[in-house]
């Protein structure tokens, strides 16, 4: 875990270094848990979105793209439950001042106990061998056992505790598993409390109570409450979806791991509505499509995992997350949700407008269910940083850190490099530049050594440098060098740019 934790720390450091990710106001001691992109973090994220808008929207007839106000009425967020119960259990170590979620405190301790457990199954499988049997063991070794019933009993706990709203006994429970705050080592817990995490403001220019508005928690309720708009006017037949880019805020108590948990984030949803009593086959359908589209970025099968929720919110009647195998640990990254007719039916109630959809084969009017997919953005971008770092020791003795992102989404696709800044060799690089910067972002760079050029495009992740030299004056011909193999060959200028592209398209 150390070690994970060093790596965490590098990409950290790296997405500063090079531009993909700022402390927001930096200059003023920053503010806690807000980032902003730098100028190549900016390019990865609008690949990231176009891809999984050309995905959602552009490769699905029936899904339709929306972007709706961040400001909305209030009353949608009473309607959605998010007034009455988007809350956090939160409480302070009186010792360290610090403040904590509760549910989270016993999620780490499950997390340390799941570690012991791994530690036995690692330590088992390098004493027996290719004769070990990981099931077997888990299911018979006295130690692996007593914990598992240590994690049973805590989950079980936290969450019926939480569903039954008995925050007592939440704090019983931290003080029963003897949890200590990290920072002072001491249990001197306060009460549990709750937390709304709606960050809310004054519209207009009269502040009264009836002038409060909320920044919005999530995107999903901007594509409900248009629900019948994009109906109407896309001539919309059930199944259809509406996905939206956007952005959502919440005021999270413990916000850390860097850009995994902040408070102003980035989601892209879609919200397919479907005939009730369909909905469960269509959740299958989501659960296995979205896998296949993050399977679609190369990041290796292996560091995606399905978790399906014991405890559904109670819009759902079945949920699963899409985790992946963050420096962190396995963390969600996706929720794939079957929300029922819960929203609509809300809107409906609270706004007294018909959100129905009239089915002309059955001949009758219904409130659609939905099929949620959501993704983190900025979590998707952490996961493809995570996964493309790699410090790699080369033949010569030297080392370099390259970013291997997929070609698609790399923020630059190629870098035009003369050899040196004289003899023509910038003017020829110029025009080769002008040729292909339509096609694909590129950068131009003339200082330093080419050696240097090179170490600084693979910092940032860049597939393909081309290089300008002496020769290219005399016969039109350029080098190609290629990110991850290091490899080079040479091919003529007026073939430069379908060779590239053909590269990205992949």
């Amino acid at each position: 875990m150390a070690n994970n934790e060093e790596v965490f720390k590098k990409i950290i450091s790296h997405a500063k270094e090079y531009g993909f990710v700022f402390q927001s106001s930096e200059i003023y001691d920053g503010l806690s848990a807000v980032y902003d992109y730098g100028q190549n973090g900016v390019e990865l994220k609008n690949n990231i979105k176009q891809y999984w808008w050309n995905a959602m929207v552009r490769y699905h007839e029936n899904i339709v793209g929306l972007d709706s106000a961040i400001f909305m009425h209030p009353t949608i967020w009473k309607a959605s439950g998010h007034v009455d119960a988007f809350n956090d259990p939160m409480i302070d170590n009186k010792d360290s001042k610090k403040r904590y979620r509760a549910d989270v405190l016993v999620e780490d301790y499950v997390a340390k106990v799941e570690d012991k457990i791994n530690k036995e199954v690692e330590k088992a499988a390098k004493r027996f061998g290719d004769a070990f049997d990981e099931k077997q063991f888990r299911e018979t070794n006295q130690r692996v056992l007593d914990n598992q019933v240590k994690i049973d009993e805590a989950k079980r706990r936290l969450y019926s505790s939480l569903e039954a709203e008995d925050l007592e006994d939440v704090r019983k429970l931290i003080e029963d598993l003897e949890i200590v705050c990290p920072i002072s080592g001491s249990r001197n817990w306060t009460d549990v409390r709750q937390f709304n995490l709606m960050f809310s403001t004054k519209i207009g220019s009269v502040t009264d109570d009836s002038s409060v508005i909320y920044l919005r928690p999530e995107t999903a309720q901007g594509i409900f409450v248009n629900f019948l708009n994009v109906m109407k006017t896309g001539r919309m037949k059930i199944p259809f979806g509406i996905a939206q880019i956007g952005k959502a805020f919440r005021n999270e108590i413990v916000a850390r791991q860097f850009i995994f948990r902040m408070r102003e984030f980035e989601q892209m949803e879609m919200q397919f509505f479907v005939k009730p009593g369909t909905e469960l086959e269509w959740f299958e359908y989501w659960k296995s499509a979205r896998m296949k589209w993050h399977l679609s970025l190369g990041l290796g099968a292996e560091n995606y995992r399905f978790h399906d929720h014991e405890k559904l919110a109670h819009y759902a009647n079945a949920a699963a997350d899409i985790e992946f195998n963050f420096p962190i640990g396995f963390k969600e990254l996706e929720g794939i949700h079957s929300r029922t007719d819960f929203d609509l039916n809300a809107h409906q109630k609270f706004s007294g407008k018909k959100l129905q959809y009239f089915d002309p084969e059955l001949n009758e009017s219904y409130v659609p269910y939905v099929v949620e997919t959501s993704i983190g953005l900025d979590r998707t971008f952490l996961a493809l940083m995570s996964n493309a770092f790699t410090e790699e020791k080369l033949d010569d003795g030297t080392e370099r850190v390259v970013m291997k992102f997929p070609p698609v989404l790399a923020p630059i696709k190629a870098a035009v490099l003369p050899l040196v800044a004289k003899d023509g060799l910038p003017e020829k690089a110029r025009m080769i530049m002008d040729d292909i910067k339509s096609e694909f972002m590129c950068q131009y760079e003339e200082k330093d050594s080419i050696g240097k050029r090179y170490r600084r495009q693979d910092a940032i992740g860049t597939p393909y440098c081309i290089t300008v030299d002496h020769q290219t004056l005399e016969d039109n011909t350029v080098t190609i060098r290629e990110r991850d193999s290091m490899k080079q060959e040479r091919v003529s200028i007026s073939e430069v740019r379908d060779i590239v592209y053909r590269r990205i398209k992949g």
